[in-house]
């Protein structure tokens, strides 16, 4: 366990595990302070730090913009914090976390630690808040701000029973690219497009975009479909990977809920299928949006 990883109060595991047994998700209970603490700092970002502090540092420029252009703003700036954050925070579980380290396929998929955890009830949070938002400000932000909440919700929620918890760090960098993503909307705000540093953003933009979305993302996610591919072929785990390691801890009947459920260590195909469907989408998605983000910058500097 990590030194910043705090475990839920009691009464919080007791209070949520009735609807965490529902939804089959094992380790929501030991995360969901996380998940409100998420939610509810995003939501004063959005509707009080964000306002208060673009009034001050940019008031001509906030205070002339469009009520819809305010809640777009907001939305950004609330998205520039979640996504520097949790980008930290994935990689300090990478570099640091030596159960993580230390897995196999078996771990990968079906392993859990606190740190990881601690790192996916944070990003649910944010999804959660996201698609919160989305509904409400639907006719500001749109059908697909909605989806692709609905979509980040539904595959980070899947780690919490848990699966593919491992991998799930990997993909939380696809957000290394969005903070560029928003100083490039903010710049056409401020009304400095096509001026150096929205080159210079551009460039760092199409960099950490092609990079961690294209090259690593797909990179990881030929691990993935090999691990998943082993768990679908597999009828039944090894016991010897279940009984002490401290991974599997919430099976053991000693471990996180003191309910014995090691058997239970088998892939049901749906979920296989609804996570590398949810997961392909992603990934041309992520090419759509590179060659969007290609042709904007190409736009920019050459055609406008």
């Amino acid at each position: 366990m990590l030194g910043f990883c705090y475990p839920a109060p009691p009464s919080i595991v007791v209070a949520s595990k009735p609807l965490a047994d529902f939804l089959g998700l094992q380790t929501l209970p030991y995360h969901i302070h996380e998940v409100i603490t998420a939610f509810v700092v995003y939501q004063l970002i959005f509707s009080v730090i964000s306002p208060l502090a673009s009034s001050w540092i940019v008031p001509k420029v906030y205070h002339g913009l469009p009520a819809r252009s305010r809640i777009r703003w907001n939305v950004r700036v609330t998205s520039m914090v979640q996504s520097t954050f949790i980008t930290a925070m994935a990689l300090c579980v990478i570099w640091t976390d030596e159960e993580r380290e230390r897995m196999d396929w078996i771990g990968r998929i079906w392993g859990h630690t606190d740190a990881m955890g601690m790192v996916q009830g944070l990003a649910a949070g944010y999804f959660l808040w996201d698609l919160v938002v989305s509904v409400i400000h639907y006719d500001v932000l749109g059908p697909v701000s909605l989806a692709l909440a609905v979509s980040a919700l539904l595959v980070t929620s899947m780690s919490f029973r848990p699966f593919a918890n491992y991998y799930c760090m990997n993909f939380i960098l696809y957000e290394i690219s969005t903070p560029f993503l928003n100083i490039h909307w903010f710049l056409h705000k401020l009304n400095m497009t096509r001026s150096r540093i929205q080159l210079y953003n551009g460039i760092a933009l199409m960099m950490t975009f092609f990079g961690s979305r294209i090259y690593v993302g797909n990179y990881q996610s030929l691990f993935i479909y090999a691990d998943i591919w082993t768990a679908v072929n597999t009828p039944t785990i090894d016991m010897k990977y279940t009984d002490d390691a401290s991974i599997f801890a919430y099976r053991n009947p000693t471990g996180l809920d003191g309910v014995g459920n090691l058997h239970d260590m088998k892939l049901p195909p749906w979920l296989a299928f609804a996570y590398l469907g949810s997961h392909g989408s992603w990934i041309f998605l992520n090419l759509y949006w590179l060659i969007k983000v290609v042709w904007a910058m190409y736009e920019q500097a050459f055609l406008t």
